[in-house]
């Protein structure tokens, strides 16, 4: 199983009143793990967008453990879940610097065809994917 790692640092602008990371943000952070993971695995999802399938997230899962704070970093740590052919579940733990795990989370994902919202199989239309995920996940 390959874990990606992504670092950021937390920048105003993602925080609330009380100097915390607004909990929002954390799925925007997901995102990037997911992205890097991808990017890890030698793919872009840009690439599968212009061929006209997207990857929708159809469930999320996020439990939050301590807070973040403004001039942190955080380090994103994603992998895959379970992969079926067709579904995806990519798993996230986000620690801050402290190395404290601050927030958990899954999100499931379906690739499906941009024009019509149908899905599509990825181990037939994207068989290298297809044989990565396969290998990476857990």
């Amino acid at each position: 199983m390959h874990i990606s790692e992504k670092e950021i640092e937390v920048r105003y602008a993602e925080t609330d009143q009380m100097g915390v990371v607004y909990h929002a943000n954390y799925l925007i952070w997901m995102e990037l793990g997911r992205t890097k993971l991808i990017e890890d695995l030698g793919f872009r999802y840009a690439d599968m967008e212009k061929q006209g399938i997207i990857s929708p997230v159809v469930d999320l899962e996020i439990s939050y453990k301590s807070p973040v704070r403004y001039g942190e970093k955080v380090k994103i740590k994603t992998w895959i879940e379970s992969y079926d052919g067709l579904r995806v579940v990519y798993g996230y733990d986000i620690h801050n610097e402290s190395i404290q795990l601050s927030v958990t989370g899954f999100s499931k994902h379906v690739c499906v065809k941009k024009e019509n919202f149908r899905p599509i199989s990825i181990k037939k239309r994207f068989p290298d994917w297809h044989e990565a995920y396969e290998k990476m996940k857990k």
